[in-house]
């Protein structure tokens, strides 16, 4: 596997168009399309590209000031990153998200920072 760009940042909130109104703007992103996930957000753009995604539905309580829930990385190489993950023993989740067929492995590094791989839909799933 060979990681080729950052894919965006996940921020946590409590008020959506707070935090939307914040990086949009007082630093210049914009609030652009964002496929149904279920749950409420936005996502954010830095020219064509959503570099920020806005979680929203969070209790004040439940967030962590200054904790980044996860890091999303485009990659290549969806079977060969499953079969290394369980070569390793690895624990992982691979799903593909609504409306964009994007998959998407969820894992966690050696520290407990939570890393998104996200692979091309064209991509073909080999190992669950």
């Amino acid at each position: 596997m060979a990681i080729s760009a950052m894919n965006h940042f996940t921020v946590l909130t409590d008020d959506v168009p707070r935090t939307v109104h914040f990086y949009c703007n007082l630093l210049g992103l914009a609030d652009g399309v964002r496929p149904d996930l279920g749950f409420p957000g936005a996502w954010l753009y830095a020219g064509d590209a959503a570099i920020l995604h806005i979680v929203g539905g969070q209790a004040r309580e439940k967030l962590k000031p200054g904790v980044i829930d996860h890091m999303a990385f485009s990659a290549k190489g969806l079977s060969e990153t499953l079969a290394m993950l369980i070569t390793y023993n690895i624990e992982h989740t691979c799903r593909r998200q609504t409306g964009t067929g994007i998959w998407q492995v969820f894992l966690f590094d050696p520290n407990g920072a939570r890393v998104e791989l996200d692979f091309s839909p064209d991509e073909v799933q080999t190992r669950k």
